[in-house]
């Protein structure tokens, strides 16, 4: 049976730290909200550790039963809790806490296949799409710039749409990988470079994508080529999430039909 915590508890207060970048770092845990995201976690093996529902949720709820039936211990919180500790408008009434998977270089590159680097995107919309991306296209690795927004943002988690527990997450700089990983290729997607027919096919490769406006920004010196997708209408540009899901879709599509 859950356990009923007051408003004021020390507990939840661990909890709302949650809500920041520092929070999530200093405890190696992230958010997620509602029975969907719940069902994603346990599905992919990496369900949460705590659970947190309004009583009119947990009623409602029968992922939560289940996962309590795992041994996960489930808290009841009343609405005004919920809304301190939710970061939108209209919370579900649900929350899980997961644990932060940080994998080091070492595992990204020690294999071959395709690598997605997100070359410090800022905007958790954008990369939490690339995600999404990067898993329907069977791409399972996604390294993110130190630089650019957290893998673990709130908003990066709800675009993801659970691909944040199927893919190998990292984080890193440019300086970390520059001339350490001998065979791989990196191409930069950038509107300067060669038309995306014309990428590297080789069994090691990386694709970094940059911000619409900076570009790749210090990731370009790893970028030994660099690639566009050919545009016949009159948009000037892509933003991220789009050319990069063009990009994913093209470059797994070849290396399925040379598998």
């Amino acid at each position: 049976m859950p356990q009923s915590l007051g408003a004021h508890s020390s507990q939840l207060a661990r909890v709302r730290e949650l809500l920041t970048k520092e929070g999530r770092g200093a405890q190696q845990r992230f958010l997620v909200e509602g029975p969907t995201m719940l069902c994603e976690a346990a599905e992919s093996g990496a369900p949460p550790i705590e659970i947190y529902a309004t009583s009119e949720a947990y009623a409602a709820t029968g992922v939560i039963r289940e996962l309590e039936s795992r041994g996960i211990p489930a808290f009841l919180i009343g609405q005004p809790t919920m809304k301190r500790l939710s970061d939108v408008k209209t919370p579900t009434g649900v929350l899980g806490i997961c644990e932060a998977r940080i994998h080091v270089l070492e595992d990204f590159f020690h294999r071959d296949g395709l690598v997605l680097v997100l070359a410090d995107i800022s905007d958790p919309g954008n990369a939490g799409t690339l995600l999404r991306s990067a898993d329907a296209f069977g791409v399972d690795r996604v390294l993110f710039g130190a630089g650019g927004v957290e893998p673990f943002n709130p908003k990066v988690v709800r675009a993801s749409m659970g691909s944040l527990f199927r893919v190998d997450i990292g984080v890193g700089k440019a300086d970390d990988l520059f001339q350490r990983f001998e065979g791989w290729t990196f191409m930069g997607l950038t509107p300067e470079g060669l038309p995306l027919s014309h990428a590297a096919d080789s069994p090691r490769r990386a694709l970094v994508v940059g911000q619409e406006r900076r570009g790749l920004g210090a990731w370009e010196r790893l970028c030994g080529q660099k690639i566009a997708i050919p545009m016949s209408g009159q948009a000037e540009s892509l933003n991220a999430a789009v050319a990069g899901s063009i990009a994913l879709y093209e470059l797994s599509g070849r290396a399925r039909q040379g598998a």
